[in-house]
């Protein structure tokens, strides 16, 4: 008679997406036994028992109007070999202090009980809101990476990391955004199961390692608004005149102040020097341009305001984490293939 699967415990919450929560649901379930479907026509049992839970086990509509009926409240589950947190769908600003209580308390304490937490995407802020990330390493969607380090200070956030495995034994392990869910589903599947599964799986799905990171889908969004007036007045003016020889000393002017508090309040109100905010304006445009068009790299450097090439090229793939004739391949192509 075969051992009962390995329980990983999926948790679900009302800003749960179910693109998210359901694929996990496939893949786990796949394990030890799809491989052996397609390519030995053999039946075989699963080797991970996926089970979506929630606070009160009681079926609910998530944010984006899906319905997902768990399998069981958090109370009522036993002891999983793992949880797992898909993406949670809020705002970056939006204020989460006291929203998951429940959900919190119980990872904490199966935290205390040596069991691996996982969490996908903006997953990743349950995480931090349960005090799990404190002095560790974490990941998370671009577009929440500055959050999660500003809101959670004690947390050492890695933006362009897709996978980051962390913690005590190992046992937090957190996946970047959009479908680096896949990674990470296939990581715990490595860890659970073995290796040789997760490559099975990786095979039978199609799925791609996701081995470049976050950063050459990353955007603006460490550039928001800022709440300073004054600053957010220079903000408007620099998106238009980001490629001219001088944009700082530009916005020095546009703001009235001494060259000194410009450049103060400027890093406090948007947590970036008003160079990097430039750099950030200007590799955004870049990619536009890289993706839309033929226009040669050297021309597309200096049309977002760099003279020099090489510092353009240089800097891009610091930043990107690719060269602009790669990006340019990889994400032109993507586009060509979409219209």
């Amino acid at each position: 008679m075969s051992e009962p699967a390995a329980t990983i415990a999926l948790l679900a919450v009302p800003e749960t997406t179910a693109s998210t929560l359901y694929g996990m649901f496939d893949l786990f379930g796949a394990a030890g036994r799809d491989w052996e479907l397609l390519v030995h026509g053999r039946h075989r049992p699963s080797l991970l028992h996926p089970c979506i839970v929630s606070r009160d086990g009681r079926g609910f509509r998530t944010a984006n109007g899906a319905w997902i009926q768990p399998d069981a409240a958090l109370d009522a589950i036993s002891e999983p070999l793992a949880i797992c947190i898909p993406d949670l769908l809020v705002a970056p600003e939006e204020p989460l202090a006291g929203r998951y209580a429940t959900e919190v308390a119980w990872l904490r304490a199966a935290h205390a009980r040596d069991v691996m937490v996982a969490a996908a995407c903006t997953g990743a802020l349950l995480l931090a809101e349960a005090g799990l990330l404190e002095g560790q390493a974490a990941t998370t969607h671009w577009a929440y990476c500055d959050v999660l380090a500003r809101r959670y200070p004690g947390v050492e956030v890695h933006a362009h990391r897709a996978l980051v495995v962390s913690g005590e034994g190992e046992r937090l392990i957190m996946a970047g955004g959009g479908t680096t869910w896949m990674d990470l589903a296939l990581f715990l599947v490595a860890r659970l199961v073995g290796i040789d599964e997760a490559m099975h799986l990786a095979r039978v799905y199609l799925i791609d390692w996701h081995g470049e990171g976050q950063q050459p889908y990353a955007a603006l969004a460490s550039a928001r608004q800022a709440e300073d007036a004054v600053i957010a007045r220079c903000q408007v003016w620099v998106a238009q005149h980001y490629d001219t020889h001088a944009p700082v000393a530009g916005m020095v002017e546009q703001s009235g102040l001494t060259e000194r508090s410009f450049k103060r309040r400027f890093r406090q109100a948007t947590g970036m020097t008003p160079m990097d905010y430039v750099h950030t304006l200007r590799l955004e445009e870049a990619k536009q341009m890289l993706e839309s068009g033929e226009a040669p790299i050297d021309e597309v450097a200096e049309q977002v305001g760099y003279a020099d090439p090489s510092f353009f090229r240089a800097l891009f793939r610091r930043r990107v984490g690719l060269t602009p004739s790669h990006y340019r391949r990889r994400f032109r192509g993507m586009r060509l293939r979409l219209q």
